[in-house]
């Protein structure tokens, strides 16, 4: 994995590459640490979360330690932070729901049938609903996906009650005696209240379906847009119940630091990474494998 994530995440080591001409400087330990901040915050990793690497390395090091201990010092701070909100994925074995919530344009529909590829190589039934029944093009994504995928996608007509396609859905998924439903969510509608009351309704629906579900809620976020998406994210917090990160795109952009301050700023796990448009292109997040991706 570490080898694939390397190339993956190959413009945003080109950011971070400034990082090893400061451990080579020559430069006093405050010196370098003062450039190393300017350098995580060029790198989208957030103000407030370089504040408080930059304090742990500084207060756990000395100030003669050469540069491979700041370095190392770096690298364990990240992992750290990131570890600190893992959690595994916790939909499966038994039958389970997963619902894919965020902006439209974020990349909800491809992360969705990157994990019913996923779920698919792990020899489990997957359906998939289109939920997002206001815009016409996400159900045809979507039914799309599901014919290149072999898997059946519930749909209803556009406009239609999301809630009222995911209740077919689910009677779809047990009569069918399916492992996992996917179900793809509309970014939005006439006003955030009326998207959060939606999505509440969802899980409503899905908890009286089927016992504890839905057993996750992902947020999807694009790592393209950097800080933005922590300022998407909270407003998607409105709605409760996420109970983690999908980070989309993360091969494209320079700004994948951007893991480090939505792990930190929102005190989700991040659980999965998406590095290409490919069904295959996915990664579960490991928090050690990210930081030395980035740094080694």
């Amino acid at each position: 994995m570490l080898g694939n994530l390397r190339d993956k995440l190959v413009r945003t080591r080109q950011a971070f590459r400034k990082l090893e001409d400061l451990f080579k400087s020559g430069k006093s330990r405050e010196e370098a640490l003062d450039e190393l901040a300017e350098a995580m915050i060029l790198a989208d990793i957030g103000v407030g979360t370089t504040e408080k690497i930059i304090e742990a390395i500084r207060t756990g090091t000395r100030k003669d330690d050469p540069p491979e201990v700041l370095k190392k010092a770096l690298k364990d701070e990240i992992a750290s932070l990131l570890t600190r909100f893992e959690a595994p994925f916790a939909a499966g074995p038994g039958p389970s729901v997963v619902l894919m919530v965020g902006v439209n344009g974020g990349g909800k529909t491809t992360s969705m049938a990157k994990l019913a590829r996923r779920a698919l190589g792990e020899g489990r039934k997957v359906m998939m609903a289109a939920a997002d029944t206001f815009r016409a093009a996400a159900q045809e994504q979507l039914s799309i996906w599901g014919r290149r995928l072999n898997v059946p996608v519930i749909k209803g007509p556009y406009g239609a009650d999301p809630a009222a396609v995911v209740f077919d859905a689910l009677k779809a998924f047990q009569a069918q005696k399916a492992d996992l439903l996917l179900v793809d969510t509309a970014g939005r509608v006439h006003t955030n209240a009326n998207l959060m009351s939606e999505l509440e309704k969802i899980r409503r629906v899905a908890a009286r379906e089927i016992p504890g579900a839905p057993q996750e809620i992902l947020l999807v976020l694009d790592a393209t847009i950097g800080q933005n998406a922590i300022v998407q994210a909270r407003e998607f917090l409105k709605f409760s119940g996420i109970t983690g990160i999908f980070l989309t795109k993360l091969d494209g952009t320079a700004k994948g630091g951007t893991v480090i301050g939505i792990a930190d700023e929102l005190g989700l796990p991040i659980k999965f990474i998406g590095v290409g448009e490919s069904a295959e292109d996915l990664l579960e997040f490991d928090a050690a494998s990210f930081a030395e991706a980035l740094l080694s």
